[in-house]
């Protein structure tokens, strides 16, 4: 288990990648997946996986592949627990040229996504599987077929001032 803001580290370094490429299939221990889901939210991550396909690019590094997961969440609409099934596809470019991230004017979202920094010469595969995972969460879960019905005599709610706009309407026409 990796530190609280990085509960699954798998770090390959870039020298540890043959020039033909490196397949590698992950799947995170429950320790690993009990941290994620306290970090996400969940309540629980009883499967998370990631099939990764890493390639030299220049001096960096390409990282694609899948990140598959089972996410324990709560139904917005009946507050049940539920399981979310997510799939989300990784292709990130890895680069020791790349700046580290600070705070600056917004990027250009037409823009082609700029490399990560290849920091020390390492990829962090479980903090990529941990981001795509957290990223394909719905903020938002429903069960199927979950409906929100609106109350059924179709009357607005008298809101908490209702009491007030009665008093004002009965001073206001005389009535005392």
């Amino acid at each position: 288990m990796g530190k609280p803001d990085r509960p699954w580290s798998v770090p390959v370094k870039l020298d540890d990648v043959p020039e033909e490429g490196l397949t590698l299939h992950l799947s995170a221990d429950a320790p690993a997946r009990e941290a994620i889901a306290r970090l996400g939210g969940l309540t629980g991550l009883p499967r998370l996986t990631a099939d990764f396909e890493l390639t030299r690019q220049g001096r960096g590094l390409r990282v694609v592949g899948t990140v598959t997961a089972t996410a324990g969440q709560t139904c917005v609409v009946t507050l049940e627990p539920m399981e979310s099934e997510i799939a989300e596809a990784v292709d990130l470019v890895f680069s020791p040229d790349a700046p580290v991230e600070e705070a600056g004017p917004p990027r250009d979202p037409e823009a082609a996504e700029p490399p990560e920094p290849l920091v020390g010469g390492t990829v962090d595969l479980g903090a990529v599987a941990t981001e795509f995972l957290l990223l394909g969460l719905d903020p938002y879960p429903r069960k199927p077929g979950a409906v929100f019905d609106p109350p059924a005599d179709g009357a607005p709610e008298p809101g908490p001032f209702a009491a007030l706009a009665a008093l004002k309407d009965r001073g206001a026409s005389g009535g005392e």
